[in-house]
């Protein structure tokens, strides 16, 4: 199938918190939730391992147009069904001040399993992330873009970083959440796979030795899906605002759009080790978007906003033929006005408040939504 051809359908899955309007603490209450939702939102709507977690998934989306028309209605809804019980939905990283130890796991067998698995990892790992998958039906073409495609995933997770604070303590890093989540088994960057089959054969050694019981619990940064035809990039913060999440959405597809264009014209881009990305990873996550990551190449730091401002270029054609400049805008008002941890951070060191961080990050949740939301006294929407 050519470029041409080939349309990359959008996916995009956010896990949300569920919040007390009153404490801004985390609320375990997804059970409630979930029996409306079903309704409403049928199998659109997920409960996650915490019970103050939620998860929205889109249904395969044409363009990013139709993606944002999705994001919006799903938040909206999620929206609703909380406000009936009092309570406010938040799309962030990490909670700024509530505690792990204090919520409650969501009933079921899969989180059963995963608790007596990873134990104390598992009731620790209350993070909130944005999952995007792009469709490409050669699963073959797929892993060598995939190869490619993760020399970006730093330059990516720097403009998503949105958890700078865990459990009430200033971390000094933009994006805590990764930090968290690696200490899971098979997370972080994946190694490079010279083929199809390697990847599969990789996957069925999991499964035949016991280490998992199918390949969704290989949680890696970027993976080929294993039941999907899509390339799911999920290195990414849970973002606060609509726009966010639709203007990181569009840049993962142009990127895996390029790549996948300039493998038909039989041009790859380097594929780097492991342990060179690493590096740029963890500046992503320390510094966020004001940082510096290594080009390899030059074997020099450069300005993360540089690299980004090259990235935007180097994808200028597909977001034209994908028609999303309006989103690429976005990306350049994030490097101009920062991140939301940066955003976070700005209305912690203004008020030395944790409460009042919520209630910017419940109040950027909401925006744009198809939901009344007059101000109460805490500041959060009513």
């Amino acid at each position: 199938m050519s470029s041409k051809e080939h349309r990359f359908t959008l996916g995009i899955e956010e896990e949300f918190a569920i919040v007390d309007p009153e404490t801004r603490e985390l609320r375990s209450h997804i059970q409630e939730i979930l029996e409306g939702g079903k309704v409403v939102l049928k199998e659109q709507i997920k409960p996650e391992m915490h019970q103050s977690v939620v998860e929205l998934g889109t249904e395969i989306c044409d363009s990013i147009e139709h993606a944002r028309e999705h994001v919006i209605d799903l938040r909206s809804k999620l929206a609703s069904l909380a406000g009936k019980a009092g309570l406010k939905i938040a799309s962030v990283g990490t909670h700024p001040f509530s505690h792990w130890r204090d919520q409650l796991i969501t009933e079921g067998e899969r989180y059963k399993e995963i608790v007596k698995d990873m134990q104390l990892l598992a009731r620790a790992n209350l993070i909130f992330g944005l999952h995007v998958h792009i469709g490409i039906p050669n699963r073959e073409a797929a892993i060598h873009v995939m190869n490619q495609a993760r020399y970006f995933l730093p330059h990516i997770y720097a403009l998503s970083v949105n958890s700078p604070f865990w459990v009430g303590h200033d971390t000094g890093l933009k994006g805590y959440r990764l930090k968290v989540f690696e200490r899971f088994p098979r997370t972080g960057i994946p190694d490079a796979f010279e083929s199809l089959s390697e990847y599969e054969d990789f996957c069925k050694l999991l499964v035949k030795t016991g280490c998992i019981d199918n390949p969704k619990k290989i949680w890696w940064d970027i993976r080929l899906h294993p039941f999907f035809d899509t390339l799911e990039v999920r290195v990414c913060d849970a973002q606060t605002r609509v726009d966010d999440t639709l203007a990181i959405a569009a840049l993962i597809q142009a990127i895996i759009a390029k790549l996948f264009k300039l493998l038909a014209q039989n041009i790859t881009f380097r594929v780097y080790r492991r342990r060179l990305l690493d590096e740029n990873r963890w500046r992503a996550a320390r510094y966020g978007i004001d940082g510096k990551l290594i080009d390899f190449g030059k074997e020099t730091e450069v300005e993360m906003r540089s690299l980004l401002g090259e990235l935007l270029e180097f994808v200028s054609t597909e977001v034209h033929e994908l028609r999303t400049q309006r989103e690429m805008a976005h990306i350049e008002r994030i490097m101009r006005e920062g991140t939301g941890a940066d955003r976070q951070l700005e209305v912690f060191h203004r008020t030395n408040d944790m409460k009042a961080v919520v209630d910017q990050i419940v109040a950027e949740t909401y925006e744009g939504l198809h939901v009344a939301a007059p101000e109460n006294g805490s500041g959060i929407p009513a």
